[in-house]
């Protein structure tokens, strides 16, 4: 190839990936193999040490695994990743990094169910202290601020309601304080937003959903921008001061722009053990080599439909940010020119009661507890992803009674929408 950079789409296909040496192969082998063969004692202290990069035990590294890493950090612009084993190991993992007891980090209001519960409540046992914040006025995010922040998390597109982050203005308030700004880009994909170009230090996935894109593969991935200064003040220790698990060694002054990456593998996946398996790693390999010709079409079904919607007399409102009338559209042209996503929310007429017909009413689409799937997919977040939350907070998460959440695939638009119809007119009985 010239010297030219690659396109998104031949990263896609081909970034962390080479024929396997020994083979010939041209698909990445999956190496089902827990442990690796030593050249003699040196190799093997130099490699315990961090004083070389290589395979100890499949906990911490995998070649599978590694070919994956690269690939999801050439697509989102980052200095490096580590792959976990869910969506809510990469959170816990990026947190992990830097966090101690008694530490606090703000996050926006308006995010998955299941962030919300692991934030609100299993973090707590950590000793982590999560405050959350209306994401709609970035500004909200500075007054709440306080010395004992870490971070700002918030979604690129919330889940489950496509609510779009002023990702910039969110950015420049974290740095203003000193601390990293974290975004889930699990719905958006680097297909559609790239969050590292606006600001963002650190990247999340759940690979599980557009990622692998088949719904058959689980795992999660932590992206490093590599620019964040970790040394910038004294909130960030565990990068910053010896470490005595590797006899004193400093992270950051070791490892610089990858100190969070290898942090991540040496104390993260060693000590949690959230290790991704090889074989989950080789399907989102897969998947992702189709990853732009997906997202085309996830997005240009997903604004057929929410046109669709807006216009249907069962339906009292639509939240999807690629219609002009949603209060996310402006935002929408910033972040996501490509299409506002397919995963959205709509309220159905009759609350709570019409959203369980509905979705019990569907033919085509399934009714389960992903996005992000081939397949278009339903579900009423107040009955099942929310349902551990009370009624206030379901509605500030945007999962009210009324609430149905789409993913739509890449079937044939009027099926979908077809589907959708007939599933609403039982609503009206």
């Amino acid at each position: 190839m010239t010297n030219t950079k690659p396109g998104f789409d031949t990263l896609a296909v081909h970034a962390g990936a080479a024929p396997d040496p020994a083979t010939g192969a041209r698909s990445t082998p999956i190496y089902q193999t827990t442990a690796y063969v030593f050249d003699d004692v040196d190799h093997a202290a130099s490699l315990f040490n961090l004083q070389a990069f290589g395979n100890i035990y499949s906990r911490l590294t995998n070649p599978t695994v590694a070919v994956l890493e690269e690939r999801i950090a050439s697509l989102e612009g980052g200095r490096g990743a580590t792959c976990v084993a869910s969506g809510h190991a990469a959170q816990l993992l990026a947190f992990f990094s830097f966090m101690e007891p008694g530490d606090e980090f703000l996050a926006a209001s308006k995010l998955y169910g299941g962030s919300i519960t692991q934030f609100s409540r299993s973090f707590k046992k950590f000793g982590w202290n999560a405050i959350f914040v209306d994401a709609d006025d970035p500004e909200n995010f500075r007054k709440a601020m306080t010395p004992k922040v870490k971070a700002i998390f918030v979604e690129c597109l919330a889940n489950p309601g496509g609510v779009i982050v002023d990702i910039e203005a969110v950015a420049n308030i974290a740095h203003e304080a000193g601390v990293p700004l974290i975004v889930d880009n699990t719905m958006a994909t680097p297909y559609l937003c790239r969050p590292i170009e606006y600001g963002a230090d650190i990247v999340v996935h759940s690979t599980t959903k557009f990622l692998s894109g088949h719904g058959n593969a689980m795992g999660g991935a932590v992206v490093d921008s590599g620019k964040f200064d970790w040394a910038q003040n004294d909130k960030f220790k565990s990068l910053t001061t010896p470490e005595p698990a590797y006899h004193g060694l400093n992270f950051y002054e070791t490892f610089g722009d990858l100190a969070f990456t290898i942090y991540g593998h040496a104390m993260g996946l060693r000590d949690l053990g959230p290790t991704m398996a090889p074989m989950n790693a080789y399907l989102t390999i897969t998947g992702i080599e189709t990853l732009p010709l997906r997202m085309q079409r996830h997005v240009e079904n997903a604004q057929k439909v929410a046109e669709f919607l807006e216009d249907h007399p069962q339906v009292a409102w639509v939240s999807y940010a690629g219609l002009p009338s949603s209060k996310h559209h402006a935002l929408a042209r910033k972040y996501l020119p490509k299409g506002a996503g397919s995963v959205f929310t709509f309220g159905v007429r009759g609350g709570y009661e019409a959203g369980v017909k509905l979705v019990e009413g569907c033919e085509l689409l399934s009714h389960l507890a992903n996005i992000g799937d081939t397949r278009s997919l339903i579900i009423h977040p107040a009955s099942t992803t929310h349902r551990q939350l009370t009624e206030p907070q379901q509605i500030a998460a945007g999962a009210g009674p009324d609430v149905v959440r789409l993913s739509i695939g890449i079937e044939t638009a009027e099926d979908i929408m077809a589907d959708l119809d007939q599933a609403l007119a039982k609503t009206k009985a």
